[in-house]
């Protein structure tokens, strides 16, 4: 489950896609993930959906320099965290390549384009929606039981890190999907935010029902800050969008607080909060401090801030990937990746809460 933004013609539909959903990853005894704005890694290859990145430039400086249906130039965030702890990357769930000893790493559920709501991302028509990401999970457990038997399975799913971002795309590609959507016509921005939250609160009970201890929940990054959006509403000299930035600076508090709450009730840290939107806009506010160029124009694209339509290779293609911000018009560049996961390992209480991933691999080791 993982992802972020998107758009209001047809055209712009199949750009504003992020990669929301689950992904889990065993631990060396500690470990685990999934995805921030973009944690899918292909499952949309396999569905029939226009929410695809399986053609150049995509996968330009993946190790294979071939498009893998990651929505950047490489590495997404899971692969990142899964070389950090030195495992494998993780397979998309529907791979057929997952089988055997390969779902011992564990699995990639992640889908973009979905949200919390089953309304979300319609416009991608068949995408994975969260609650049969649920199901995939179930399975994975089955699957991986009938390999190691049903004890050790559900072992190594408690000890397993799991990633889960949904919540950019609902306001993406739904409530802000056109001027007066179903949704806008429905809930001001604070109730629609509420109801998302009431939600989501629901997808992670059940989550923590099918075995997940340990879930790693980012909430929604700068949504009106990504090219795509510049572009879309006309930014003159790079403001970010200020309805998209007022939903993102209601949701995400929100989301914290019920992750706390839901933590209470459980007894446990089980689920720890990251700030995506504040390490974001670290990077959006001071790009040069952290060696980027622009964090307005996105290296592949068309049009104003390369921010209309979708990369191909008739796109615009800057030459030096390492120094933007974003990759295309909602996603980020590995670089960028790179440095949101150093924040979910060591970040300070700022960013992580209750604590960094680093924290939580040594305090898992002693157990």
């Amino acid at each position: 489950m993982t992802c972020s933004p998107l758009e209001a013609s047809k055209g712009a539909a199949q750009i504003r896609n992020c990669s929301k959903g689950i992904g889990l990853v065993p631990r060396l005894h500690a470990i685990e993930t999934n995805e921030l704005r973009s944690n899918s890694s292909g499952n949309n290859d396999y569905l029939a959906t226009t929410a695809r990145a399986d053609s150049p430039p995509y996968g330009i400086d993946y190790p294979t320099h071939r498009p893998t249906g990651r929505f950047s130039n490489g590495l997404n965030i899971p692969d990142i965290i899964s070389e950090k702890i030195g495992a494998e990357p993780t397979l998309p769930y529907l791979s057929p390549q997952l089988t055997g000893q390969k779902l011992l790493v564990g699995a990639n559920f992640a889908s973009a384009g979905v949200g919390i709501l089953n309304d979300t991302g319609v416009q991608f028509l068949s995408i994975i929606r969260i609650f049969r990401q649920l199901q995939l999970f179930q399975q994975y457990q089955q699957r991986l039981g009938a390999l190691v038997g049903p004890a050790q399975a559900q072992q190594r799913v408690h000890q397993a890190l799991v990633l889960i971002a949904l919540g950019g795309n609902d306001w993406v590609n739904n409530y802000f999907l056109t001027p007066r959507s179903a949704r806008s016509r429905q809930f001001t921005i604070p109730q629609y935010s509420r109801y998302l939250i009431s939600e989501y609160k629901k997808v992670l009970r059940r989550l923590y029902e099918l075995g997940a201890r340990r879930v790693l929940v980012p909430g929604t990054g700068p949504l009106g800050c990504v090219p795509a959006e510049l572009a879309m509403t006309g930014s003159r000299n790079g403001e970010c969008a200020p309805r998209l930035q007022q939903a993102a600076a209601i949701f995400n508090p929100e989301l914290v607080q019920m992750l706390r709450e839901l933590n209470g009730e459980i007894g446990s840290d089980v689920f720890i909060s990251a700030n995506a939107l504040k390490m974001n806009m670290d990077f959006i506010n001071n790009p040069t401090k952290f060696g980027f160029v622009t964090s307005k124009v996105a290296c592949c694209g068309q049009g104003p801030y390369n921010g209309l339509g979708v990369c191909n290779v008739a796109s615009n293609l800057c030459p030096d990937r390492k120094v933007y911000l974003f990759w295309d018009a909602f996603h980020p560049c590995e670089r960028a990746n790179r440095l949101i996961v150093q924040q979910l390992l060591s970040g300070t209480t700022d960013y992580m809460s209750p604590m960094n991933l680093s924290t939580i691999m040594a305090l898992d080791s002693r157990t």
